[in-house]
């Protein structure tokens, strides 16, 4: 078990944690034991995809251009085309 003498060795600790590590134990003098779970970590955003995926920058860069050029639809107008027709088989 750990032993925590301070808040920058307990978010030492914490920073430490991760799926792999996600239940740790530790003592604070005069408080106790502890009994820490990590339940979840943030989830990646665009910006780590396109981060790690050059391909997915440069769909995101042309996608932008092509909507300021006006050649996209939005989602309603997406939707609004739509008939009963389209979904029968």
């Amino acid at each position: 078990m750990e032993r925590v003498q301070s808040t920058k060795e307990l978010m030492e600790y914490i920073s430490k944690m991760n799926r792999e590590n996600s239940v740790g134990q530790f003592f604070i003098p005069g408080k106790g034991r502890f009994t820490l779970v990590l339940q979840e970590e943030d989830e990646p955003s665009i910006s780590d995809d396109v981060a790690a995926n050059p391909a997915l920058d440069k769909m995101i860069t042309e996608s932008k251009q092509q909507y300021q050029q006006g050649l996209g639809y939005s989602t309603k107008e997406l939707l609004e085309s739509f008939t009963s027709r389209d979904f029968m088989s």
